[in-house]
């Protein structure tokens, strides 16, 4: 009988039962996003619920997520989420900083810059929903718009309140197809559409 070598390799597959944490990613990220652009549609001003929300909501929620996707291997979802959390933190610096006297508040200039490279980011992200699914693609593409049209906005471009109607669309496809995912894996079917890309939809 053939003796097994001390050096052979073993091949372990693991099972990975964790649950569906894009959800939560999703939810963050569309909550803060209808709740600051109802702001800037002109229903009230800026005020410390958007920023709790940005902070909580927009930034930690999407991080936790990302973190999640890292160990569930999934690429895409780890830079979105982590990138996106990253990016209400560094709203809320941005809008909270200059209070302390100690930064300068950005000029309109800096900030239709900051604006346009999240948009070139999404721009690129939204090409890789073309392999996920239509809501997820609807989602990537209306922020892509958002950023650019924010990027305008901050340039001189008179936008008016559309910019924050688009945010809301924005938001609330994003609410739409984390809730589409948590209902039709709850019913073991087909309860809200998310539009699959060569795939059977649950």
């Amino acid at each position: 009988m053939a003796k097994e070598s001390p050096n052979q390799l073993v091949s372990v597959s693991l099972n990975d039962v964790t649950s569906n944490v894009g959800v939560l990613g999703l939810m963050g990220f569309g909550l803060t996003t209808v709740l600051l652009n109802l702001h800037n549609a002109g229903f009230y001003p800026l005020n410390t619920m958007i920023v709790g929300m940005g902070i909580f909501m927009g930034a930690l929620a999407q991080i936790i997520a990302g973190i999640l996707e890292w160990k569930k291997n999934n690429t895409f979802g780890t830079l979105a989420f982590t990138s996106y959390g990253l990016f209400w933190l560094s709203l809320v610096f941005v809008w909270l900083m200059p209070a302390t006297a100690t930064v300068a508040a950005p000029t309109g200039g800096a900030m239709s810059a900051y604006f346009f490279m999240w948009g070139l980011f999404t721009l690129v992200m939204f090409i890789g929903t073309l392999k996920a699914n239509r809501a997820l693609q609807v989602v990537f593409f209306t922020l892509a718009l958002l950023f650019f049209l924010l990027s305008a906005e901050k340039g001189g471009v008179e936008i008016g309140p559309f910019l924050g109607y688009e945010g809301i669309f924005c938001g609330l496809s994003a609410v739409y197809t984390s809730l589409a995912q948590v209902l039709n894996e709850m019913y073991g079917k087909v309860v809200l559409p998310i539009g699959p890309v060569g795939g059977a939809e649950h």
